[in-house]
């Protein structure tokens, strides 16, 4: 592996250990960059004989210590520090043990780099005077993603400090999720591909490296892909793809061979191979649409996707202001959720328009209102009673009018009264309270599609606090 070094620390055979036979002595040691990423300092230790090896690590004048993960019962181990602050001067000691004979090397020190220029003032975070934080979002990272070349996914903390990142030179990460075994899902395109769309999946675990990458062209991956990157209990990759159908719209106006372009879902294993796929052509007849001809190149687009409790998928669609439940075994739609739909709505339930449609720890169906139509955008969950087909407002707030976000956006819950909400296109992500009161907010560089925000526990062993 190609690595920049930061040091170097060369102990030929000599180094003694206290409780240490000679057949665990230290032989050598490397320090430099772990995939060139100044956030990342990789420890390559070679030992005489097999050994479990981790290092301990800690900025100078502080106490608090990290450790790497475990390499077991080798020579040769390469360990990786995370949780690194730029242009620090940091300790570490080799931790081996052989034989339940647990030994520690004495003190070495490094000095990290400054991160690049293009990575520095990032994020300007700012509290509100005399307003506590909830101690839930000092708890965790916010995941953020550059969707332009080169593409960077950000884990920023509250004050707005980078603690990670990770960056791909000739693609941008148009979509970014923190899946359950705790990797980072994405979806990769190119600068001339559309905001949310791409042609490439990569996933990659938190020293960086890379678990999956496909491309479009392998196996049953021939579509554009857009707007979500999940995995489902098998492990499969479930996403949302553009399915093109050839009709005659010369009833309408249109041409005799015109193209609409539509949405699906398309569920594939680690290959590329198709495991299942909908398609909303499968549903609806685009001739029923009075706005076909306007809207045809990209008719409904699908902008969000995530399960139900029940394992059914929660699709949001831009076009017709609509969020759709979908059963995940026959395609059926469960239910319409909007204007028109088949959930009734309380009248104050008025959204236009909705992103990042999902079920909150609450329960309920939670989604962030880009408001288009009043101009003002804000964040609704509402409990749905798909039996009686009805629904009430269990939360609702307007953001603040100057921060009105009429396309992208997500709304997630930190606490039972705190909501973070990324309002993209005004590259500023805020912390509201249940009345819509910011307690919080941070400027981006970059208009992130969302923020998800991923608990340090979720992140442990690699990233603590």
């Amino acid at each position: 592996m190609k690595y920049r070094f930061v040091c170097i620390a060369i102990l030929i055979v000599g180094a003694i250990f206290t409780g240490c036979s000679n057949s665990n002595f230290v032989k050598e040691i490397h320090v430099g960059l772990h995939n060139n990423n100044e956030l990342k300092i990789q420890v390559d230790v070679t030992t005489t004989g097999p050994a479990d090896v981790y290092v301990e690590y800690w900025a100078d004048k502080t106490d608090k210590k990290f450790r790497s993960v475990l390499s077991k019962n080798a020579v040769s181990h390469s360990l990786v520090l995370c949780n690194i602050i730029p242009n620090t001067n940091y300790a570490y000691d080799i931790v081996t043990s052989h034989n339940d004979v647990k030994s520690i090397s004495k003190v070495y020190t490094f000095k990290s780099h400054e991160l690049q220029l293009f990575l520095q003032d990032q994020f300007n975070a700012k509290s509100l005077p005399k307003v506590p934080l909830p101690a839930e979002f000092k708890n965790g990272l916010m995941l953020i993603n550059k969707r332009f070349a080169p593409g960077v996914a950000y884990l920023v903390d509250y004050q707005g400090q980078i603690k990670w990142y990770h960056m791909i030179d000739r693609l941008g990460f148009k979509v970014l999720h923190f899946t359950k075994d705790n990797t980072l899902l994405s979806i990769l395109g190119r600068n001339d591909e559309p905001t949310s769309y791409g042609s490439e999946i990569l996933e990659i675990n938190l020293l960086g490296d890379t678990l999956l990458h496909l491309k479009k062209g392998q196996g049953d991956f021939k579509q554009t892909i857009h707007h979500e990157i999940l995995k489902n209990d098998k492990g499969q990759l479930v996403t949302l793809f553009v399915d093109q159908k050839i009709m005659d719209l010369g009833s309408i106006g249109g041409g005799k061979k015109d193209t609409v372009n539509g949405d699906g879902i398309i569920v594939m294993d680690k290959t590329g191979k198709q495991v299942w796929k909908w398609s909303v052509f499968d549903v609806m007849d685009p001739l029923k649409d009075p706005h076909l001809l306007k809207t045809k190149k990209d008719w409904m687009h699908a902008n969000s996707l995530n399960y139900d409790t029940d394992g059914n998928y929660l699709m949001s669609f831009y076009n017709n202001g609509q969020i759709w439940k979908i059963d995940s075994k026959t395609g059926k739609v469960i239910y319409k959720f909007g204007k028109g739909g088949t959930i009734a709505m309380p009248a104050e339930c008025n959204f236009t328009q909705a992103h990042a449609a999902h079920i909150n720890p609450q329960g309920n169906l939670m989604f962030f209102d880009n408001g288009v139509e009043k101009h003002q955008s804000g964040v609704f969950a509402m409990k749905i009673d798909e039996q009686g087909k009805s629904s009430k407002i269990a939360m609702h707030f307007q953001l603040p009018k100057e921060i009105f976000n009429g396309r992208m956006g997500s709304a997630y819950m930190i606490n039972d009264t705190t909501t973070l909400v990324c309002c993209s296109k005004r590259h500023i992500i805020v912390l509201a309270n249940s009345k819509g009161v910011l307690q919080w907010t941070m400027e981006t560089s970059v208009p992130t599609y969302r923020a998800e925000f991923i608990k340090y526990k979720q992140l442990d062993p690699y990233l603590k606090p």
